[in-house]
């Protein structure tokens, strides 16, 4: 085992949860991981998240999309608060970092990806989420007016892939990779 994946193991259920809840915010899912320690390796923890997500009900999906951020929005902006604490300020970062694609947009860019935010989120009643790493703002764009003409059901599926892509990116980073 990696020296980070005895660290979480050795975590009280409390401690263990709220660093699971900065990879994905579905307390039904930090839960379920938290239980089923200790991991046999890094690769079983990553299996176990992304299955994790994609079990999870809408319900968790939906508290786990609350947390992230629109495109080009800060994170701080969504919790709508100064939480302060270690694992938001470091959650703040990665999604910061994740979405730097859409920082180094043009103005243009960012006010179509703006607007298109918001017509995707009354038509789907939640943000737009895009595993954002390595992708630029006019990729994300794209996207994203490619998936507002799913079917409410086939963008559930795409969220749900998404949100296991971004849990197991970030996964990676709190055991001290990437």
């Amino acid at each position: 085992m990696s020296s980070r994946l005895d660290w979480l193991g050795a975590l009280s259920l409390e401690e263990a949860e709220a660093q699971l809840l900065t990879c994905c915010a579905s307390r039904r899912w930090a839960r379920k991981l938290v239980a089923n320690r200790p991991y046999l390796n890094e690769t079983g923890l990553i299996e176990a998240a992304v299955s994790g997500v994609r079990e999870l009900d809408w319900d968790d999906v939906q508290e786990a999309l609350s947390a992230h951020p629109r495109i080009g929005e800060r994170a701080e902006a969504v919790r709508g608060h100064a939480d302060s604490s270690a694992e938001a300020r470091r959650e703040a970062r990665w999604s910061q970092d994740e979405q730097s694609g859409a920082a180094a947009a043009d103005a243009d860019v960012l006010a179509e990806l703006a607007a298109g935010n918001l017509s995707y989120e009354q038509h789907f009643g939640h943000v737009f989420l895009i595993c954002a790493t390595g992708r630029s703002a006019a990729e994300m764009l794209s996207e994203l007016r490619i998936r507002i003409n799913n079917s409410v059901e086939g963008e559930r599926a795409v969220v749900r892939t998404e949100l296991a892509d971004i849990a197991a990116l970030r996964i990676r980073k709190l055991l001290g990779h990437t």
